[in-house]
């Protein structure tokens, strides 16, 4: 599967149109590399660099140069023809005269707080056609934006435009990641009933969601061509493609299809399917490898209905805990009576008999969502993960003296909750002092607090994220001590419990390679980055090398939320980097 070469000459009358009424993205673009471009992915990379590195004036007079949505242009048949197709596919020609009101009212709010018209990627994420109501609905969470945000998301939207405009031209379509958004959309049809009646996405474990995902993954992966597929002990869907030696090593891959409540349909799920279209095509093409490939469908890694997390990846490591079993969801059903309602065996022996013998394995790697707004910002459909930072966890408590808050004098008072919004503050500044590490507060409450008492206590969390644990640790004994300082200056005890450890897990050096030269094979630059988020390839890491591979999330990155997305076009680069990595698998010096 190479990548997509250009085949067309690079000429402006083949790429006029792309920038709406601004051809100057493109000349510039095409005058800054003389050489031209490898592929259609290198080609949109650079269109993008080029805009953001104009001035702000050039970006607003092109923002400025495209046509409010069903706005006058659209009434008077004026609209280039580019933006009339557009229009037309999402269906805003044909709006009713209240939908056309709406739109209206909104372009002149809109026009009033930001300058300059609402840009919107009428074609979405798939290149079908977003709906009248999904626009809308868009057009009114953007409102809300700052003016920063708001310029920084309407040049993402232009370059999106572009994007689908460009393979309009040259007519290419990513048929992976078409493929891959469908399979997205029939799993996320399950859901659990009372978030479904709201139009949410939750599967937790072993619900009845959870088993249909699990039934739908497994025929999706026979219709796809493995050689086998099963649901293991913990709800695991297990899929192998075999080599053609049956004594090959096995690559390792895979990621969660459980979700978060209201969740998003990438989280996890986009790691199943883009191994998954690779093995199909491998079996449209009567293709094997020289390894085998096991890809795994965790059941349960985001802690949802039960206290523990990487449920289905820890079974696989040999770390299941046995107590698990006795845990109780909100019901006060069992682990164990979950299973056992879902047909699963429900015994720890049965779980035990999952864990893989590390020395029959080439390593693990995983494709995931970013979860974050760096590739957004960079204009990079893919990232390189160089390790899965590790992360302390604190519970604190702040004792002062609890008195009246109209007859005690400030300078008299012992105040637990401002003592602790002086730690909050030196939390945030030690991690923004640190570089690419994190700090944050999550959680701050005054117990049984009234409006009319001085606190006598006052309650936080700490969360400390870091790609390396000698990092964090530095990090840790900063805020700590800066925390200790602050409690002996105002008179208040400080309590800290440290209730969680878990270390980073860094890329093995001979994956995060392979990865970078497939992604360097697609024409893109390499980014390197760390992941603040937890994945399976953390607990893989214990008995096997790992690395893994992000792909860009649109709404800023946003994920564990209904607005968690990525374009088809961002997936099919992902398939395609895979599917390069698997060609060039070192078959050496990886296996523990």
């Amino acid at each position: 599967m190479p990548p997509q070469a250009l085949s067309l000459n690079l000429n402006l009358p083949n790429l006029d149109g792309l920038y709406e009424h601004s051809p100057w993205v493109v000349q510039r673009t095409l005058a800054q590399h003389p050489m031209g471009f490898a592929t259609i992915a290198a080609l949109k990379f650079a269109l993008a660099q080029t805009l953001q590195a104009a001035s702000k004036d050039e970006q607003l007079a092109l923002i400025r140069a495209h046509p409010e949505l069903a706005g006058k242009a659209m009434v008077a048949k004026t609209l280039t023809s580019e933006s009339t197709h557009e229009q037309s596919q999402a269906g805003l020609t044909h709006c009713t005269p209240e939908e056309f009101a709406h739109i209206q009212e909104m372009n002149a709010r809109y026009n009033a707080k930001f300058g300059w018209p609402f840009i919107l990627a009428v074609r979405g994420p798939r290149g079908t056609g977003l709906s009248r109501q999904q626009i809308m609905s868009t057009f009114e969470r953007r409102l809300k934006n700052s003016i920063d945000y708001e310029l920084a998301e309407c040049l993402r939207q232009i370059n999106r435009i572009a994007e689908i405009r460009l393979d309009d031209k040259f007519h290419v379509q990513p048929t992976r990641g078409n493929k891959l958004w469908d399979w997205h959309e029939e799993l996320a049809a399950f859901s659990e009933p009372e978030f479904q009646a709201a139009g949410q996405l939750t599967t937790t474990y072993l619900t009845q969601a959870h088993l249909d995902c699990a039934a739908l993954i497994q025929k999706q992966m026979l219709q796809a061509g493995f050689d086998e597929a099963r649901i293991d002990a913990v709800g695991n869907v297990v899929g192998v493609y075999r080599s053609f030696n049956p004594d090959a090593k096995t690559l390792l891959t895979g990621s969660h299809y459980d979700t978060v409540r209201n969740g998003g349909k990438y989280d996890g799920r986009l790691g199943i399917y883009a191994p998954m279209m690779c093995v199909r095509e491998l079996h449209q093409e009567q293709d094997r490898l020289p390894f085998h490939l096991e890809v795994v469908a965790f059941a349960e890694e985001e802690g949802q209905r039960y206290a523990a997390t990487f449920l289905g990846s820890s079974a696989l490591t040999g770390d299941f805990n046995p107590s698990w079993l006795d845990q109780q969801d909100a019901a006060g059903i069992t682990m164990q009576s979950a299973m056992q309602n879902a047909g699963l065996p429900a015994s720890f022996d049965a779980i035990t008999k999952l864990k893989r013998n590390p020395s029959q394995y080439l390593g693990f790697i995983e494709v995931h969502i970013e979860q974050g707004p760096v590739l957004n910002e960079l204009h990079l459909p893919l990232g390189i993960v160089t390790s899965i930072n590790g992360s302390v966890r604190y519970q604190c408590r702040v004792e002062g003296v609890a008195s009246h808050a109209g007859t005690t004098p400030m300078l008299l008072r012992t105040d637990a909750a401002a003592a602790a919004a002086e730690m909050v503050l030196a939390v945030e500044h030690a991690g923004k002092a640190s570089g690419n590490l994190v700090a944050t507060v999550g959680q701050l409450r005054v117990p049984n607090g009234s409006i009319n008492v001085v606190p006598g206590e006052c309650q936080f969390s700490i969360d400390l994220r870091a790609p390396v644990d000698e990092a964090r640790q530095t990090l840790e004994k900063t805020i700590t001590t800066a925390l200790e300082d602050i409690a002996q200056k105002r008179g208040v005890q400080l309590t800290m419990n440290r209730i969680l450890e878990v270390a980073a897990a860094p890329s093995n050096p001979i994956w995060q390679t392979c990865w970078e030269e497939a992604v360097q094979s697609l024409g893109l630059p390499i980014h390197r980055m760390s992941s603040g988020a937890g994945h399976d390839a953390m607990k893989l890491h214990s008995i096997m090398p790992q690395a893994m591979l992000f792909v860009r999330g649109e709404n800023a990155g946003i994920s564990h939320n209904p607005l968690e997305s990525t374009t088809s076009h961002d997936m099919d680069l992902a398939v395609q980097a895979f599917a390069q990595l698997l060609k060039n698998v070192p078959m050496v010096g990886l296996a523990n």
